[in-house]
């Protein structure tokens, strides 16, 4: 029954079909050899060894590693993780450049050459609150996008057939969009529900006049507190935003990320899951489940 808290010893079966993670970050413990960037923030180690271990523990078809802040434009314990998967084509990646700096391109497209077919998004933030300055340094690239410079890394993105994938709050939804009617044909992937309960309810009505680009996706994800929810698990109250959200997008653009590192947290992301979408057709879940990420990142 949805919003029924499962109890400590329940564990979810794990569901028919594709699964497909499209948002986990790992990090090396290993600091010394991957070392971090002391500017952004200091995350606990979560080595690609021990989530192998859980992908085969839960019987995961594929999974995006979402390169983090903490490594910056340092992709070395990424390229490390693509040699350390399960299986053969298991991962893919997002990257991370600076999207208004003028080297970015040439960058972008020595690391895509490099690891061919395995980087499929650079990633981008707009999290600056409504009011404040774009940032033009730091670790969070929090940039300007107007900048001219902006179009030309969206641009090397797309002619590499990558997507971009954006971490924003709802405020800068337009400027997105006006950034999605230049590359129509260019997937953009918004995170974590465009982080709702970062923005007022006319700036989400701008979020979901989005989907009206063909390209841009939804990712069901970080459902609580800094997204759609006040509650505490399994954040009932944000299942009217979900359902509105879902019917903007559609299965066939939204995906599905934060499963977990655990067999525990993989319980609780499925029992989150089957409470927000269990207005859905089971078809229909089957495709925000796995299948829409299948065909959006090329995985076989």
């Amino acid at each position: 029954m949805a919003g029924t808290v499962l109890a400590p010893w329940a564990r979810a079966a794990r569901p028919q079909g594709i699964l497909i993670e499209s948002h986990v970050h790992l990090f090396a413990n290993d600091p010394d050899r991957f070392p971090y960037n002391s500017a952004a923030y200091k995350p606990r180690p979560a080595p690609v060894e021990d989530y192998v271990k859980f992908a085969r523990e839960v019987r995961l078809d594929h999974a995006v590693i979402v390169h983090p802040e903490p490594y910056q434009d340092d992709h070395r314990y990424l390229e490390y993780c693509l040699t350390r998967e399960p299986s053969s084509g298991f991962f893919k990646a997002t990257c991370l450049f600076d999207p208004i700096d003028p080297q970015t391109p040439k960058r972008l497209e020595a690391l895509v050459r490099r690891n061919a077919g395995r980087i499929v998004a650079l990633r981008i933030h707009e999290v600056h609150p409504a009011g404040t300055p774009s940032t033009a340094t730091g670790a969070i690239r929090d940039r300007d996008l107007r900048d001219p410079q902006m179009v030309v890394s969206w641009r090397a993105a797309h002619e590499l057939g990558l997507a971009i994938q954006v971490q924003l709050i709802p405020y800068h939804a337009p400027q997105i969009g006006e950034l999605a009617a230049k590359f129509r044909e260019m997937p953009v992937i918004l995170d974590h529900l465009a982080r709702p309960g970062q923005g007022t309810s006319a700036e989400y009505e701008q979020v979901l006049r989005l989907a009206e680009s063909p390209r841009v996706y939804m990712k069901f994800s970080g459902t609580g507190a800094t997204s759609a929810s006040k509650q505490p698990f399994p954040h009932s109250d944000a299942k009217p935003l979900v359902k509105r959200v879902y019917e903007a997008f559609g299965p066939d653009r939204m995906i599905w990320g934060e499963l977990g590192y655990s067999m525990a947290e993989f319980d609780r992301a499925e029992q989150l899951f089957d409470a927000m979408f269990d207005f859905a057709p089971e078809p229909e879940r089957a495709k925000v489940r796995g299948l829409t990420s299948q065909k959006l990142f090329g995985f076989s």
